[in-house]
């Protein structure tokens, strides 16, 4: 299990900030491979959110390289998606056919 980090908590980009609302981790063998719900409250994208592949080193360091999963690690975040209605609801968006 991933170290909690705190949420809701305040993020900056450069066309605006808000707060990562959710987050769904899990702790891996080199990483912690996160997916955050990002809600904008200032700036151009106010009053929209997004979505962040991502993942944290062991130390909480933030890794700006491409976010990688083996079979293992989908079933991991799968798992932590279960904690994470919001976001949980937008990945099903995303595999969801028309």
């Amino acid at each position: 299990m991933a170290k909690a980090r705190q949420v809701p908590r305040p993020f900056t980009m450069h066309w605006g900030g808000g707060v990562i609302a959710e987050e769904a981790t899990f702790t891996g063998p080199y990483n912690e491979p996160t997916i955050q719900l990002m809600e904008y409250t200032d700036g151009n994208a106010a009053g929209n959110w997004t979505i962040r592949f991502c993942s944290f080193g062991h130390n909480g360091q933030f890794q700006r390289s491409p976010l990688i999963l083996d079979p293992e690690g989908i079933d991991s975040l799968r798992e932590a998606l279960k904690q994470t209605p919001r976001l949980r609801e937008i990945m099903k968006r995303l595999v969801a056919e028309e």
